[in-house]
């Protein structure tokens, strides 16, 4: 399994590390930490047999995607093991969505999941996971003083899963 996704400036990956350091501490449960995993926002997951096959369609994006603001409203769960914090869906995440499953959707030997297509895909960015019943509880206590962000989504990064290893990554301009 192969990630698309995208991450964050300076600032709201403080932000967002702050959370998941939080939540960390609370329930004892440091996956994202012990595994190395960075706030991001994942666009797409595709099963294919080497990561070979996805760099030449990655980097045909760098010229096709740009920086772009969203604003992170809200804390989610996944029951019963993910909280997240996830942003509304406006025009530049479905676009940038969009453009991602066309340069990826026809790739010959690949399948992306159901759950990372354009109109079909929960935006989100994990704080923790693998959480007990327990500690879900209190990493739901922890995350009420969340308060909105408006972030910037700067760069675009091709990663392996298990454990997470990033393959390429986009500086993303301004346009």
């Amino acid at each position: 399994m192969f990630l698309i996704s995208a991450y964050f400036d300076k600032t709201t990956n403080k932000i967002l590390k702050n959370y998941i350091n939080k939540v960390a501490e609370v329930t004892g449960n440091d996956f994202m930490i012990s595994h190395n995993v960075p706030p991001h926002l994942t666009f797409s997951a595709i099963e294919a047999r080497s990561v070979e096959v996805l760099i030449p369609p990655f980097e045909a994006l760098t010229n096709k995607l740009s920086r772009g603001n969203i604003s992170i409203i809200t804390v989610g769960q996944l029951m019963p093991y993910v909280i997240y914090v996830a942003p509304y869906l406006n025009e530049y995440l479905y676009e940038t969505s969009r453009c991602l499953y066309d340069g990826f959707s026809n790739i010959p030997e690949t399948t992306i999941s159901n759950y990372y297509r354009p109109l079909s895909w929960l935006p989100h960015i994990t704080i923790a996971k693998t959480l007990s019943k327990e500690q879900m509880i209190e990493a739901v206590k922890v995350m009420q003083d969340f308060k909105s962000i408006d972030a910037k989504i700067t760069h675009i990064g091709l990663a392996k899963v298990n454990p997470h290893e990033d393959v390429r990554e986009i500086q993303l301009a301004d346009i």
